[in-house]
């Protein structure tokens, strides 16, 4: 019997903007056909997404890779991570 793999979709983020004196990090975020723009106030502990179009499917995702890696982001520079399911 072989074990099922569960869906990846890798997601592709581009950091544009990084404050630590406002706390604050901007940038992108693709996957699969989806591009959203973010912006992530951490000492507020706010995330928002636009457009709203497949919003419920990144945000989360998206928050813990921030939270996971916010000290090691750059402003221009490009990260990604594998989100378990297919978009």
């Amino acid at each position: 019997m072989s074990a099922k793999r569960l869906p990846e979709t890798t997601a592709f983020v581009r950091i544009t903007e990084l404050c630590w004196l406002q706390g604050k990090i901007v940038g992108e975020v693709r996957a699969d056909d989806y591009e959203w723009h973010f912006q992530w106030s951490f000492k507020q502990g706010k995330l928002s997404v636009q457009p709203t179009l497949g919003r419920a499917l990144i945000i989360e995702p998206l928050g813990r890779f921030l939270e996971q890696s916010d000290y090691q982001l750059e402003p221009g520079g490009d990260y990604a991570f594998t989100i378990r399911a297919k978009f």
